[in-house]
Protein backbone atom coordinates (compact mmCIF):
# COMPACT_ATOMS: atom_id res chain seq x y z
CA UNK A 1 0.00 0.00 0.00
CA UNK A 2 2.94 2.52 0.71
CA UNK A 3 4.78 2.01 -2.55
CA UNK A 4 1.30 2.03 -4.36
CA UNK A 5 0.17 5.31 -2.56
CA UNK A 6 4.09 6.68 -3.29
CA UNK A 7 3.22 5.72 -7.32
CA UNK A 8 0.24 7.75 -7.75
CA UNK A 9 2.34 11.01 -8.45
CA UNK A 10 4.58 8.45 -9.80
CA UNK A 11 4.80 10.48 -13.68
CA UNK A 12 4.82 14.22 -12.30
CA UNK A 13 8.32 12.71 -10.40
CA UNK A 14 9.35 10.96 -13.89
CA UNK A 15 8.37 14.31 -15.35
CA UNK A 16 11.21 16.31 -13.07
CA UNK A 17 14.06 14.28 -13.17
CA UNK A 18 13.59 14.31 -17.27
CA UNK A 19 13.90 17.99 -16.82
CA UNK A 20 16.84 17.51 -14.15
CA UNK A 21 18.62 15.33 -16.77
CA UNK A 22 18.05 17.68 -19.53
CA UNK A 23 19.97 20.13 -17.62
CA UNK A 24 22.67 17.84 -16.80
CA UNK A 25 21.69 15.16 -13.94
CA UNK A 26 23.15 12.07 -14.19
CA UNK A 27 22.06 9.26 -12.84
CA UNK A 28 23.83 8.42 -9.27
CA UNK A 29 22.64 11.99 -8.67
CA UNK A 30 19.26 11.36 -9.21
CA UNK A 31 19.57 8.13 -7.32
CA UNK A 32 20.90 10.10 -4.31
CA UNK A 33 18.41 12.59 -4.30
CA UNK A 34 16.11 9.72 -4.22
CA UNK A 35 18.06 8.29 -1.65
CA UNK A 36 17.59 11.34 0.53
CA UNK A 37 14.43 12.00 0.02
CA UNK A 38 13.30 8.57 1.14
CA UNK A 39 15.54 8.47 4.25
CA UNK A 40 13.56 11.07 5.48
CA UNK A 41 10.40 10.34 5.04
CA UNK A 42 10.97 6.76 6.34
CA UNK A 43 13.13 7.94 9.50
CA UNK A 44 9.70 10.67 10.20
CA UNK A 45 7.44 8.53 9.37
CA UNK A 46 9.11 6.11 11.50
CA UNK A 47 9.31 8.15 14.55
CA UNK A 48 5.87 9.39 14.12
CA UNK A 49 4.46 5.75 13.78
CA UNK A 50 6.45 4.58 17.09
CA UNK A 51 4.95 7.66 18.81
CA UNK A 52 1.59 7.04 17.69
CA UNK A 53 1.80 3.35 18.97
CA UNK A 54 3.06 4.15 22.34
CA UNK A 55 0.38 7.15 22.88
CA UNK A 56 -2.59 4.52 21.38
CA UNK A 57 -1.74 1.76 23.58
CA UNK A 58 -1.72 4.12 26.31
CA UNK A 59 -5.19 5.85 25.65
CA UNK A 60 -6.60 1.91 25.05
CA UNK A 61 -4.55 0.54 28.14
CA UNK A 62 -3.88 -2.67 25.87
CA UNK A 63 -1.43 -3.78 27.62
CA UNK A 64 -3.31 -3.51 31.33
CA UNK A 65 -0.97 -1.34 33.37
CA UNK A 66 0.88 1.13 30.98
CA UNK A 67 2.86 0.85 27.20
CA UNK A 68 6.10 0.31 26.75
CA UNK A 69 8.46 0.31 23.47
CA UNK A 70 10.02 -3.14 23.19
CA UNK A 71 13.08 -2.94 21.68
CA UNK A 72 13.21 -5.87 19.11
CA UNK A 73 9.86 -4.75 17.54
CA UNK A 74 10.49 -1.11 17.60
CA UNK A 75 13.82 -1.08 15.67
CA UNK A 76 12.15 -4.16 13.16
CA UNK A 77 9.24 -2.03 12.54
CA UNK A 78 11.37 1.10 12.41
CA UNK A 79 14.33 -0.14 9.99
CA UNK A 80 11.04 -2.13 7.73
CA UNK A 81 9.47 1.36 7.36
CA UNK A 82 12.73 3.30 6.27
CA UNK A 83 13.60 0.41 3.72
CA UNK A 84 10.37 0.64 2.34
CA UNK A 85 10.35 4.73 1.63
CA UNK A 86 13.66 4.14 0.54
CA UNK A 87 12.68 1.48 -2.03
CA UNK A 88 9.93 2.89 -3.41
CA UNK A 89 11.50 5.99 -4.21
CA UNK A 90 14.77 5.21 -5.39
CA UNK A 91 14.18 1.91 -7.16
CA UNK A 92 11.50 4.08 -9.98
CA UNK A 93 14.25 6.84 -10.60
CA UNK A 94 17.05 4.12 -10.97
CA UNK A 95 14.79 2.15 -13.10
CA UNK A 96 13.05 5.36 -14.93
CA UNK A 97 16.74 6.93 -15.93
CA UNK A 98 18.57 3.49 -17.31
CA UNK A 99 15.14 2.45 -19.71
CA UNK A 100 13.68 5.85 -20.61
CA UNK A 101 14.95 8.82 -23.01
CA UNK A 102 14.34 12.01 -21.80
CA UNK A 103 11.84 12.69 -24.37
CA UNK A 104 9.49 9.49 -23.04
CA UNK A 105 9.85 10.28 -19.57
CA UNK A 106 8.43 13.94 -20.69
CA UNK A 107 5.32 12.07 -21.66
CA UNK A 108 1.83 12.50 -19.54
CA UNK A 109 0.79 9.19 -20.70
CA UNK A 110 0.95 6.07 -18.30
CA UNK A 111 2.27 2.67 -19.83
CA UNK A 112 0.60 -0.17 -19.61
CA UNK A 113 3.35 -1.96 -18.23
CA UNK A 114 3.63 -6.00 -17.86
CA UNK A 115 -0.15 -6.69 -17.00
CA UNK A 116 -0.23 -10.40 -18.39
CA UNK A 117 3.11 -11.29 -15.94
CA UNK A 118 1.41 -9.92 -13.01
CA UNK A 119 -2.01 -11.66 -13.91
CA UNK A 120 0.09 -14.73 -13.90
CA UNK A 121 1.51 -13.49 -10.41
CA UNK A 122 -2.00 -13.27 -8.78
CA UNK A 123 -3.51 -16.27 -10.28
CA UNK A 124 -0.11 -18.13 -9.08
CA UNK A 125 -0.53 -16.66 -5.46
CA UNK A 126 -4.66 -16.93 -5.45
CA UNK A 127 -3.95 -20.29 -6.24
CA UNK A 128 -1.27 -20.87 -3.47
CA UNK A 129 -3.61 -19.74 -0.82
CA UNK A 130 -6.53 -21.30 -2.21
CA UNK A 131 -4.48 -25.07 -1.82
CA UNK A 132 -3.16 -24.12 1.66
CA UNK A 133 -6.35 -23.06 2.76
CA UNK A 134 -7.67 -26.47 1.06
CA UNK A 135 -5.52 -28.37 3.39
CA UNK A 136 -6.00 -26.12 6.49
CA UNK A 137 -9.98 -26.59 6.43
CA UNK A 138 -10.74 -29.26 4.99
CA UNK A 139 -8.21 -32.42 5.58
CA UNK A 140 -8.54 -32.32 9.31
CA UNK A 141 -5.65 -29.80 9.93
CA UNK A 142 -5.44 -27.15 12.55
CA UNK A 143 -4.15 -24.07 13.25
CA UNK A 144 -3.82 -24.98 17.32
CA UNK A 145 -3.77 -28.43 18.50
CA UNK A 146 -4.52 -29.09 22.36
CA UNK A 147 -4.65 -32.83 23.24
CA UNK A 148 -7.06 -33.60 25.92
CA UNK A 149 -5.68 -33.52 29.03
CA UNK A 150 -3.27 -31.38 27.75
CA UNK A 151 -2.88 -27.63 29.15
CA UNK A 152 -0.64 -26.03 26.53
CA UNK A 153 -1.76 -25.13 22.93
CA UNK A 154 0.42 -25.85 20.27
CA UNK A 155 -0.29 -23.46 17.64
CA UNK A 156 1.33 -24.01 13.48
CA UNK A 157 1.57 -20.21 12.01
CA UNK A 158 2.25 -21.59 8.62
CA UNK A 159 -1.32 -22.05 7.26
CA UNK A 160 -1.41 -17.93 8.05
CA UNK A 161 0.58 -18.34 4.43
CA UNK A 162 -2.97 -18.92 2.22
CA UNK A 163 -4.73 -15.74 3.88
CA UNK A 164 -1.60 -13.56 3.31
CA UNK A 165 -1.23 -15.26 0.01
CA UNK A 166 -4.74 -14.36 -0.92
CA UNK A 167 -4.72 -10.80 0.34
CA UNK A 168 -1.83 -10.13 -2.12
CA UNK A 169 -3.74 -11.76 -4.85
CA UNK A 170 -6.38 -9.94 -4.37
CA UNK A 171 -4.16 -6.41 -4.44
CA UNK A 172 -2.95 -7.28 -7.91
CA UNK A 173 -5.65 -8.50 -9.32
CA UNK A 174 -8.34 -6.11 -8.51
CA UNK A 175 -5.53 -3.08 -9.96
CA UNK A 176 -5.34 -5.35 -13.77
CA UNK A 177 -9.02 -5.95 -13.70
CA UNK A 178 -9.73 -1.82 -12.81
CA UNK A 179 -7.20 -1.20 -15.97
CA UNK A 180 -8.15 -3.40 -18.01
CA UNK A 181 -12.35 -2.68 -17.06
CA UNK A 182 -11.11 1.18 -17.67
CA UNK A 183 -9.22 0.52 -20.97
CA UNK A 184 -11.34 -2.02 -22.80
CA UNK A 185 -15.09 -0.80 -21.25
CA UNK A 186 -15.22 2.67 -22.06
CA UNK A 187 -19.11 3.17 -23.15
CA UNK A 188 -20.25 1.51 -19.69
CA UNK A 189 -17.54 3.91 -17.95
CA UNK A 190 -19.35 6.83 -19.93
CA UNK A 191 -22.99 5.20 -18.96
CA UNK A 192 -21.87 5.06 -15.32
CA UNK A 193 -20.27 8.35 -15.22
CA UNK A 194 -23.20 10.61 -17.02
CA UNK A 195 -25.55 11.03 -13.88
CA UNK A 196 -22.94 13.00 -12.90
CA UNK A 197 -20.77 14.36 -15.45
CA UNK A 198 -23.40 14.49 -18.25
CA UNK A 199 -23.00 15.49 -21.74
CA UNK A 200 -18.93 14.89 -20.48
CA UNK A 201 -19.50 11.43 -19.44
CA UNK A 202 -17.85 9.83 -22.91
CA UNK A 203 -14.81 12.99 -22.17
CA UNK A 204 -14.53 11.57 -18.45
CA UNK A 205 -14.43 8.02 -19.77
CA UNK A 206 -11.95 9.02 -22.47
CA UNK A 207 -9.79 10.66 -19.54
CA UNK A 208 -9.66 7.80 -17.46
CA UNK A 209 -9.13 5.67 -19.97
CA UNK A 210 -5.98 7.25 -20.67
CA UNK A 211 -4.96 7.65 -17.43
CA UNK A 212 -6.31 3.77 -16.52
CA UNK A 213 -2.89 3.15 -14.84
CA UNK A 214 -2.81 5.76 -12.12
CA UNK A 215 -6.90 5.01 -11.85
CA UNK A 216 -6.29 1.50 -11.20
CA UNK A 217 -3.70 2.65 -8.36
CA UNK A 218 -6.41 4.61 -6.83
CA UNK A 219 -8.85 2.09 -7.37
CA UNK A 220 -6.76 -0.67 -5.37
CA UNK A 221 -5.57 1.42 -2.75
CA UNK A 222 -9.69 2.17 -1.83
CA UNK A 223 -10.16 -1.25 -1.94
CA UNK A 224 -7.26 -2.53 -0.08
CA UNK A 225 -7.59 0.06 3.03
CA UNK A 226 -11.48 -0.85 2.95
CA UNK A 227 -11.12 -4.90 2.47
CA UNK A 228 -8.21 -4.34 5.19
CA UNK A 229 -11.06 -2.42 7.68
CA UNK A 230 -13.58 -4.07 7.08
CA UNK A 231 -12.16 -7.99 7.55
CA UNK A 232 -10.28 -6.82 10.72
CA UNK A 233 -13.45 -5.50 12.56
CA UNK A 234 -15.46 -8.71 11.28
CA UNK A 235 -12.62 -11.26 12.77
CA UNK A 236 -12.96 -9.29 15.82
CA UNK A 237 -16.56 -9.06 16.54
CA UNK A 238 -15.66 -12.84 15.98
CA UNK A 239 -13.30 -13.08 18.11
CA UNK A 240 -15.17 -11.53 20.97
CA UNK A 241 -18.57 -13.30 20.15
CA UNK A 242 -16.68 -16.52 20.73
CA UNK A 243 -15.27 -15.61 23.88
CA UNK A 244 -18.80 -14.48 25.10
CA UNK A 245 -19.77 -18.08 23.40
CA UNK A 246 -17.01 -20.43 24.75
CA UNK A 247 -17.62 -18.50 28.47
CA UNK A 248 -21.36 -18.84 28.36
CA UNK A 249 -20.39 -22.87 27.06
CA UNK A 250 -18.37 -23.47 30.21
CA UNK A 251 -20.79 -21.49 32.92
CA UNK A 252 -23.64 -22.72 31.10
CA UNK A 253 -25.58 -18.67 31.69
CA UNK A 254 -24.86 -15.44 32.81
CA UNK A 255 -25.25 -17.02 36.02
CA UNK A 256 -25.14 -20.92 36.99
CA UNK A 257 -26.65 -22.31 40.44
CA UNK A 258 -25.82 -26.07 40.87
CA UNK A 259 -27.03 -27.90 43.52
CA UNK A 260 -24.30 -28.90 45.85
CA UNK A 261 -26.82 -31.54 47.08
CA UNK A 262 -27.98 -35.18 45.17
CA UNK A 263 -31.71 -33.87 46.31
CA UNK A 264 -31.56 -30.85 43.75
CA UNK A 265 -33.38 -27.45 44.62
CA UNK A 266 -36.63 -27.18 46.66
CA UNK A 267 -39.25 -26.20 44.34
CA UNK A 268 -39.96 -22.71 45.54
CA UNK A 269 -36.13 -21.87 44.34
CA UNK A 270 -37.09 -21.59 40.62
CA UNK A 271 -39.44 -18.89 41.47
CA UNK A 272 -38.01 -16.83 43.37
CA UNK A 273 -34.71 -16.39 41.42
CA UNK A 274 -36.76 -15.40 38.38
CA UNK A 275 -37.72 -12.53 40.64
CA UNK A 276 -34.67 -11.28 41.36
CA UNK A 277 -33.80 -7.84 39.71
CA UNK A 278 -31.71 -7.50 36.46
CA UNK A 279 -32.70 -11.66 35.37
CA UNK A 280 -34.57 -12.48 31.95
CA UNK A 281 -35.05 -15.95 32.32
CA UNK A 282 -34.31 -18.74 34.26
CA UNK A 283 -33.97 -22.32 32.55
CA UNK A 284 -33.52 -25.24 35.19
CA UNK A 285 -31.80 -28.36 34.28
CA UNK A 286 -31.72 -31.83 35.89
CA UNK A 287 -28.03 -33.36 36.06
CA UNK A 288 -27.62 -37.33 37.13
CA UNK A 289 -25.18 -39.70 36.15
CA UNK A 290 -25.78 -42.49 33.69
CA UNK A 291 -23.93 -45.79 32.60
CA UNK A 292 -23.18 -46.30 28.67
CA UNK A 293 -21.61 -49.91 29.16
CA UNK A 294 -19.05 -49.47 31.16
CA UNK A 295 -18.20 -45.21 30.51
CA UNK A 296 -19.92 -43.06 33.32
CA UNK A 297 -21.25 -40.37 31.47
CA UNK A 298 -22.90 -37.09 32.98
CA UNK A 299 -26.84 -36.83 31.90
CA UNK A 300 -28.76 -33.71 31.33
CA UNK A 301 -32.21 -33.45 31.32
CA UNK A 302 -33.75 -30.25 29.70
CA UNK A 303 -36.67 -28.83 29.06
CA UNK A 304 -36.78 -28.75 24.84
CA UNK A 305 -39.39 -26.14 24.42
CA UNK A 306 -37.50 -23.78 25.86
CA UNK A 307 -33.95 -24.60 25.99
CA UNK A 308 -32.68 -23.49 22.57
CA UNK A 309 -33.48 -19.91 23.25
CA UNK A 310 -32.92 -19.68 26.96
CA UNK A 311 -28.96 -20.98 26.86
CA UNK A 312 -28.86 -19.74 23.29
CA UNK A 313 -27.83 -23.08 21.53
CA UNK A 314 -25.19 -22.43 18.58
CA UNK A 315 -25.94 -25.17 15.76
CA UNK A 316 -22.42 -25.85 16.11
CA UNK A 317 -22.92 -27.87 19.37
CA UNK A 318 -24.82 -30.09 16.97
CA UNK A 319 -23.88 -32.92 14.30
CA UNK A 320 -26.77 -33.82 11.99
CA UNK A 321 -28.90 -30.58 11.86
CA UNK A 322 -29.58 -27.46 13.55
CA UNK A 323 -29.66 -26.96 16.69
CA UNK A 324 -33.74 -25.84 16.77
CA UNK A 325 -33.80 -29.40 14.68
CA UNK A 326 -31.87 -31.45 16.86
CA UNK A 327 -34.18 -30.00 20.09
CA UNK A 328 -37.28 -30.46 18.07
CA UNK A 329 -36.19 -33.99 17.63
CA UNK A 330 -35.99 -34.68 21.13
CA UNK A 331 -39.20 -32.90 22.05
CA UNK A 332 -40.75 -34.83 19.16
CA UNK A 333 -39.53 -38.32 21.07
CA UNK A 334 -40.38 -38.13 24.90
CA UNK A 335 -37.69 -40.99 25.44
CA UNK A 336 -35.55 -39.55 23.17
CA UNK A 337 -31.57 -38.90 23.62
CA UNK A 338 -28.74 -37.17 21.86
CA UNK A 339 -25.80 -38.86 22.88
CA UNK A 340 -21.57 -37.90 21.66
CA UNK A 341 -20.08 -39.10 18.06
CA UNK A 342 -17.67 -40.97 20.35
CA UNK A 343 -20.56 -43.00 21.49
CA UNK A 344 -22.26 -43.29 18.00
CA UNK A 345 -19.34 -45.10 17.00
CA UNK A 346 -18.84 -47.05 19.57
CA UNK A 347 -21.86 -48.73 19.48
CA UNK A 348 -22.68 -48.49 16.03
CA UNK A 349 -25.74 -46.67 16.61
CA UNK A 350 -28.80 -45.61 14.21
CA UNK A 351 -31.59 -42.96 14.59
CA UNK A 352 -34.03 -44.70 15.95
CA UNK A 353 -31.81 -47.60 17.83
CA UNK A 354 -33.01 -48.45 21.08
CA UNK A 355 -30.63 -46.91 24.04
CA UNK A 356 -30.75 -48.74 27.55
CA UNK A 357 -28.54 -46.82 29.79
CA UNK A 358 -28.28 -47.28 33.48
CA UNK A 359 -29.64 -44.37 35.68
CA UNK A 360 -29.30 -43.82 39.17
CA UNK A 361 -33.09 -43.73 40.65
CA UNK A 362 -34.15 -41.81 43.60
CA UNK A 363 -36.09 -44.64 45.12
CA UNK A 364 -33.01 -46.24 46.66
CA UNK A 365 -30.02 -44.70 45.02
CA UNK A 366 -29.30 -48.04 42.76
CA UNK A 367 -28.79 -47.51 39.18
CA UNK A 368 -32.16 -48.89 36.89
CA UNK A 369 -32.05 -49.93 33.53
CA UNK A 370 -34.01 -47.02 31.57
CA UNK A 371 -34.72 -47.37 27.98
CA UNK A 372 -34.16 -44.43 25.62
CA UNK A 373 -34.20 -44.12 21.49
CA UNK A 374 -31.26 -42.36 19.79
CA UNK A 375 -32.05 -39.03 18.29
CA UNK A 376 -29.20 -37.21 17.57
CA UNK A 377 -25.47 -36.18 18.26
CA UNK A 378 -24.27 -33.42 20.27
CA UNK A 379 -20.98 -32.26 20.63
CA UNK A 380 -21.20 -29.05 23.23
CA UNK A 381 -23.88 -28.11 25.55
CA UNK A 382 -24.08 -25.56 28.25
CA UNK A 383 -22.40 -26.47 32.05
CA UNK A 384 -21.57 -29.73 29.96
CA UNK A 385 -17.57 -31.66 30.38
CA UNK A 386 -15.64 -31.71 26.86
CA UNK A 387 -15.97 -35.58 26.28
CA UNK A 388 -18.91 -37.49 26.39
CA UNK A 389 -22.24 -37.05 27.83
CA UNK A 390 -26.04 -37.56 27.29
CA UNK A 391 -28.73 -34.70 26.83
CA UNK A 392 -32.47 -36.43 27.33
CA UNK A 393 -36.03 -34.93 27.97
CA UNK A 394 -36.37 -33.84 31.53
CA UNK A 395 -39.86 -35.01 31.74
CA UNK A 396 -39.32 -38.44 30.76
CA UNK A 397 -35.85 -38.69 32.88
CA UNK A 398 -38.21 -37.84 35.81
CA UNK A 399 -40.62 -40.54 35.36
CA UNK A 400 -38.22 -42.68 35.19
CA UNK A 401 -36.19 -42.20 37.58
CA UNK A 402 -38.84 -40.43 40.17
CA UNK A 403 -36.29 -37.29 40.37
CA UNK A 404 -38.60 -34.42 39.87
CA UNK A 405 -36.32 -31.42 41.37
CA UNK A 406 -34.36 -29.22 39.49
CA UNK A 407 -30.57 -29.85 40.24
CA UNK A 408 -29.33 -26.78 38.23
CA UNK A 409 -30.75 -23.19 37.17
CA UNK A 410 -29.25 -21.33 34.41
CA UNK A 411 -30.01 -17.41 34.79
CA UNK A 412 -30.17 -14.95 31.83
CA UNK A 413 -29.25 -11.19 32.76
CA UNK A 414 -29.58 -10.45 28.80
CA UNK A 415 -25.92 -9.61 28.79
CA UNK A 416 -25.50 -7.09 31.92
CA UNK A 417 -23.13 -7.17 34.33
CA UNK A 418 -24.23 -10.17 36.53
CA UNK A 419 -22.61 -8.85 39.90
CA UNK A 420 -25.62 -7.86 41.55
CA UNK A 421 -27.87 -10.60 40.06
CA UNK A 422 -24.83 -12.50 41.83
CA UNK A 423 -25.23 -12.06 44.95
CA UNK A 424 -28.88 -12.20 45.14
CA UNK A 425 -28.62 -15.81 43.63
CA UNK A 426 -26.55 -16.85 46.76
CA UNK A 427 -28.69 -15.30 49.42
CA UNK A 428 -31.53 -17.13 47.88
CA UNK A 429 -29.55 -20.70 47.47
CA UNK A 430 -27.15 -20.00 50.74
CA UNK A 431 -24.63 -22.51 50.74
CA UNK A 432 -26.73 -25.29 49.41
CA UNK A 433 -25.62 -24.23 45.76
CA UNK A 434 -22.18 -23.22 44.01
CA UNK A 435 -23.11 -19.91 42.16
CA UNK A 436 -20.48 -19.10 39.36
CA UNK A 437 -21.18 -15.97 36.99
CA UNK A 438 -19.96 -15.59 33.40
CA UNK A 439 -17.65 -13.10 34.08
CA UNK A 440 -15.32 -15.15 36.33
CA UNK A 441 -15.70 -18.14 33.87
CA UNK A 442 -13.78 -15.38 31.25
CA UNK A 443 -11.17 -15.11 33.63
CA UNK A 444 -10.42 -18.65 33.83
CA UNK A 445 -11.36 -20.55 30.77
CA UNK A 446 -7.88 -21.56 29.16
CA UNK A 447 -8.80 -24.06 27.01
CA UNK A 448 -8.73 -21.79 23.71
CA UNK A 449 -7.30 -18.45 22.75
CA UNK A 450 -10.50 -16.95 23.09
CA UNK A 451 -9.13 -16.65 26.72
CA UNK A 452 -6.88 -14.24 25.85
CA UNK A 453 -8.57 -10.70 26.49
CA UNK A 454 -7.90 -8.30 23.42
CA UNK A 455 -10.20 -5.45 23.83
CA UNK A 456 -7.64 -3.02 23.92
CA UNK A 457 -5.78 -4.38 21.28
CA UNK A 458 -8.89 -4.46 19.12
CA UNK A 459 -10.06 -0.78 19.66
CA UNK A 460 -6.46 -0.06 18.89
CA UNK A 461 -6.59 -1.84 15.09
CA UNK A 462 -10.26 -0.47 14.55
CA UNK A 463 -8.67 3.05 15.66
CA UNK A 464 -6.21 2.88 13.00
CA UNK A 465 -8.18 1.18 10.25
CA UNK A 466 -10.30 3.87 10.66
CA UNK A 467 -8.03 6.58 10.43
CA UNK A 468 -6.26 4.75 7.74
CA UNK A 469 -9.54 4.56 5.43
CA UNK A 470 -9.83 8.63 5.72
CA UNK A 471 -6.11 8.78 4.91
CA UNK A 472 -5.90 6.96 2.58
CA UNK A 473 -8.79 7.37 0.33
CA UNK A 474 -8.99 10.90 0.48
CA UNK A 475 -5.06 11.26 -0.02
CA UNK A 476 -5.22 9.04 -3.17
CA UNK A 477 -7.97 10.68 -4.85
CA UNK A 478 -6.37 13.92 -4.29
CA UNK A 479 -3.02 12.63 -5.91
CA UNK A 480 -4.85 11.25 -8.07
CA UNK A 481 -6.49 14.43 -9.72
CA UNK A 482 -3.60 16.80 -9.30
CA UNK A 483 -1.45 14.88 -10.88
CA UNK A 484 -3.71 15.52 -14.24
CA UNK A 485 -3.22 19.33 -13.45
CA UNK A 486 -1.78 19.90 -17.30
CA UNK A 487 -5.13 18.13 -18.52
CA UNK A 488 -7.57 20.90 -16.25
CA UNK A 489 -5.35 23.69 -17.71
CA UNK A 490 -5.92 22.61 -21.12
CA UNK A 491 -9.61 22.19 -20.97
CA UNK A 492 -10.05 25.11 -19.27
CA UNK A 493 -8.04 27.50 -21.71
CA UNK A 494 -10.14 25.24 -24.71
CA UNK A 495 -12.86 27.38 -22.85
CA UNK A 496 -13.95 24.34 -20.13
CA UNK A 497 -16.09 25.96 -17.41
CA UNK A 498 -15.67 25.37 -13.92
CA UNK A 499 -18.49 23.51 -13.47
CA UNK A 500 -17.59 21.16 -16.26
CA UNK A 501 -14.35 20.74 -14.78
CA UNK A 502 -16.63 20.16 -11.76
CA UNK A 503 -18.47 17.65 -13.23
CA UNK A 504 -15.59 15.54 -14.61
CA UNK A 505 -13.64 15.87 -11.50
CA UNK A 506 -16.57 14.26 -9.11
CA UNK A 507 -17.75 11.57 -11.80
CA UNK A 508 -14.23 10.57 -11.69
CA UNK A 509 -13.56 10.29 -8.26
CA UNK A 510 -17.22 8.76 -7.28
CA UNK A 511 -16.74 5.97 -9.68
CA UNK A 512 -13.55 5.37 -8.22
CA UNK A 513 -14.29 5.33 -4.66
CA UNK A 514 -17.83 3.84 -5.12
CA UNK A 515 -16.20 0.54 -7.05
CA UNK A 516 -13.50 0.56 -4.13
CA UNK A 517 -15.68 0.61 -1.52
CA UNK A 518 -17.52 -2.62 -3.55
CA UNK A 519 -14.44 -4.13 -4.42
CA UNK A 520 -13.09 -3.68 -0.88
CA UNK A 521 -16.30 -5.22 0.93
CA UNK A 522 -16.47 -7.75 -1.51
CA UNK A 523 -12.41 -9.08 -0.24
CA UNK A 524 -12.97 -8.53 3.14
CA UNK A 525 -16.18 -10.63 3.02
CA UNK A 526 -14.05 -13.31 1.14
CA UNK A 527 -10.87 -12.62 3.88
CA UNK A 528 -12.39 -12.40 6.92
CA UNK A 529 -14.53 -15.74 5.98
CA UNK A 530 -10.61 -17.78 4.99
CA UNK A 531 -9.37 -15.78 8.17
CA UNK A 532 -12.56 -17.70 10.16
CA UNK A 533 -12.17 -20.96 8.56
CA UNK A 534 -8.45 -21.16 9.08
CA UNK A 535 -8.64 -20.12 12.56
CA UNK A 536 -11.47 -22.31 13.62
CA UNK A 537 -9.18 -24.36 16.04
CA UNK A 538 -8.84 -20.84 17.79
CA UNK A 539 -12.65 -20.88 18.63
CA UNK A 540 -14.38 -23.51 20.94
CA UNK A 541 -16.74 -24.34 19.33
CA UNK A 542 -15.97 -22.46 16.34
CA UNK A 543 -18.09 -20.05 14.76
CA UNK A 544 -20.59 -20.65 12.47
CA UNK A 545 -19.94 -17.62 10.14
CA UNK A 546 -17.89 -13.83 10.11
CA UNK A 547 -20.28 -11.46 12.35
CA UNK A 548 -20.73 -8.44 10.31
CA UNK A 549 -19.90 -5.62 12.42
CA UNK A 550 -22.87 -3.39 10.83
CA UNK A 551 -21.88 -0.20 13.02
CA UNK A 552 -18.30 -0.03 12.55
CA UNK A 553 -19.09 -0.74 8.85
CA UNK A 554 -20.77 2.26 8.98
CA UNK A 555 -18.50 4.26 10.45
CA UNK A 556 -16.03 3.53 7.93
CA UNK A 557 -17.95 4.53 5.12
CA UNK A 558 -18.80 7.48 6.75
CA UNK A 559 -14.95 8.18 7.16
CA UNK A 560 -14.38 7.40 3.57
CA UNK A 561 -16.90 9.88 2.30
CA UNK A 562 -15.65 12.50 4.17
CA UNK A 563 -12.39 11.72 2.86
CA UNK A 564 -13.37 11.39 -0.60
CA UNK A 565 -15.23 14.72 -0.48
CA UNK A 566 -12.44 16.36 1.04
CA UNK A 567 -9.79 15.29 -1.38
CA UNK A 568 -12.06 16.07 -4.29
CA UNK A 569 -12.97 19.80 -3.11
CA UNK A 570 -9.24 20.23 -2.88
CA UNK A 571 -8.47 19.12 -6.43
CA UNK A 572 -11.51 20.85 -7.69
CA UNK A 573 -9.63 24.00 -6.00
CA UNK A 574 -6.34 23.66 -7.62
CA UNK A 575 -7.93 22.84 -10.94
CA UNK A 576 -9.53 26.39 -10.78
CA UNK A 577 -5.94 28.35 -10.69
CA UNK A 578 -5.19 29.95 -13.63
CA UNK A 579 -4.26 27.86 -16.96
CA UNK A 580 -0.68 29.19 -17.10
CA UNK A 581 0.10 28.59 -13.58
CA UNK A 582 -0.74 24.95 -13.63
CA UNK A 583 1.53 24.60 -16.81
CA UNK A 584 3.91 26.07 -15.41
CA UNK A 585 3.37 23.84 -12.02
CA UNK A 586 3.59 20.58 -14.54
Amino acid sequence: MAAALAGLPATARRREQALLRARGATTGALVRFALAEGFAVGVIGAAAGLVTGVLGARAFDAGGGGASLTPAWSVGAAVAGIAVAVAVLTVPTWRDARRLTIASARRTTTRRGHRAALVISGLGLALLGLWIYELSTRRGYTLVFAPEGVPGISISYWVLVGPAGLWLAAAILMREASAFAVDRGRGVVAYLARPVAGNLASTAAATMQRQRTLIARTFMLIALTVAFAGSTAAFNQTYRQQADVDAKLTNGADVTAASASTDGFSPDVGDRLAAVPGVRHVEQLQHRYAYVGTDLQDLYGVRPASIVHATRLQNSYFTGGTAPELIGRLDATPDGVLVSAETVHDFQLRLGDQVVLRVQSDQNGEPINVPFHYAGVVNEFPTAPRDSFIVANAAYLSSATGHTAADMYLLDTGGRSPGSAVDAVRAITGTAAVVTDITSSRAVVGSTLTAVDLAGLTRIELAFALLLIAGTTGVAVALGLTERRSSFAIATALGATRRQIGALVWSESLLVTIAGIVAGLTAAWAMSTVLVSVLAGVFDPPPEAPVIPWAYLAAMLACAATAVVVGTTVAIRAARRSPLAMLRAT
